[in-house]
């Protein structure tokens, strides 16, 4: 057992010597950590949520984290598309905004830097025509 590397650490080779590299920070450098919704960010967004459901037009949700986005779905019923589609997007904040709102059909209903301005798009009656 004493032979065994660290496979915490290893060691590589430049024209100066060797160099000890920590293997989690190279990691953590090529492959980050996923983009996630913060607390005050979940918080608004099922506060939206829990009136929906109150009004009967949600009943399901699903969270997904991403290497470039988090998304917030909600659904009618579990087996079927999203109605909607609440994303995060880091690379677009200074541009057109992370924050976006998008329906079934890929339609971006609203898109922001501040999260609760777009949801300010459920405020007004939003109905799935079928």
């Amino acid at each position: 057992m004493a032979d065994q590397p660290d496979l915490q650490y290893a060691t590589s080779q430049t024209r100066e010597g060797s160099t000890v590299v920590d293997l989690r920070e190279y990691k953590r450098a090529k492959d980050p950590l996923p983009v996630t919704f913060h607390r005050r960010e979940l918080d608004a967004i099922l506060r939206v949520y829990g009136r929906m459901v109150g009004e009967g037009e949600w009943r399901d949700y699903a969270i997904d984290h991403m290497k470039e986005k988090a998304v917030f779905s909600v659904f009618k019923r579990s087996g079927e598309m999203p109605l909607f589609r609440i994303e995060k997007n880091p690379k677009l904040a200074a541009k057109q905004g992370a924050y976006s709102v998008i329906n079934t059909d890929g339609r971006t209903l609203k898109r922001g830097h501040e999260l609760p301005q777009v949801l300010k798009v459920f405020d007004k009656a939003l109905k799935l025509i079928d």
